[in-house]
């Protein structure tokens, strides 16, 4: 686990939030797949109701040969966005011996969770907001912030950190990262909660400067249906 970032490791469980298209699901499956290199017992619960492209359920071969448990919709309504959610999840929830992370779809996502929160508050846990300054619903500091407080709303748990995301898929380039590594610092400054890292692609993140908050480099799990 030393080899490990320390806000990867510093709560069993991890729930990631954020609008469609901020790379949430991304970055779920990269820190599933990094924990379970280093040897951690770890669950990835893909608890996105909501967008029927970029779910973590879809990696669940890689996963699950690198060891992690992958807890999603029962089979038949793997591509249905109904809120449905899997038993095994009280299971997940409730393994203390296991590193647990919760993707979470959207608004009606964090409504769904909201069923699970007192077992959640009730051990130590991070909530994730995960930003992408290109989504019109963050694209700007005060769209932001509105958008967190709606989400900690629907799911009745406060978030405890931001993470930037920003990317345009193929096309992002090193002035996108620090676009929001900008809008992620302006964030934190309105809530008074940390960025705890910059969610960068494995190629790019050799060519940013240095930034205040540690840079995760990614590798991209998550393609468009037409690209695989």
């Amino acid at each position: 686990m030393s080899t490990l970032p320390a806000w990867m490791t510093a709560r069993r469980l991890t729930a990631i939030v954020g609008h469609s298209g901020s790379g949430k699901t991304e970055l779920a499956v990269n820190m599933a797949v990094a924990l379970a290199r280093a040897g951690v017992r770890t669950a990835l619960a893909d608890l996105d109701v909501v967008n029927p492209y970029f779910r973590s359920r879809e990696r669940r071969d890689l996963l699950t040969e690198l060891g992690v448990r992958v807890v999603s919709s029962a089979q038949a309504l793997a591509e249905a966005d109904v809120p449905s959610l899997p038993a095994e999840l009280n299971a997940l929830l409730q393994d203390q011996g296991l590193r647990s992370l919760l993707d979470i779809g959207g608004d009606l996502g964090a409504r769904v969770l909201a069923r699970y929160r007192h077992q959640i508050d009730a051990q130590p846990h991070e909530v994730l907001l995960v930003l992408n300054a290109h989504r019109p619903q963050t694209s700007t500091a005060e769209r932001a912030a509105a958008s967190l407080r709606q989400i900690e709303a629907a799911m009745g748990l406060a978030v405890t950190g931001i993470v930037n995301n920003t990317h345009l898929c193929g096309e992002t380039g090193p002035e996108d990262i620090l676009l929001g590594a900008a809008l992620a610092e302006e964030v934190s400054q309105m809530t008074k909660l940390p960025v705890v890292c910059h969610g960068v692609s494995r190629a790019l993140a050799r060519r940013l400067p240095p930034l205040d908050a540690p840079v995760f480099p990614i590798d991209i799990y998550m393609k468009k249906p037409w690209e695989r």
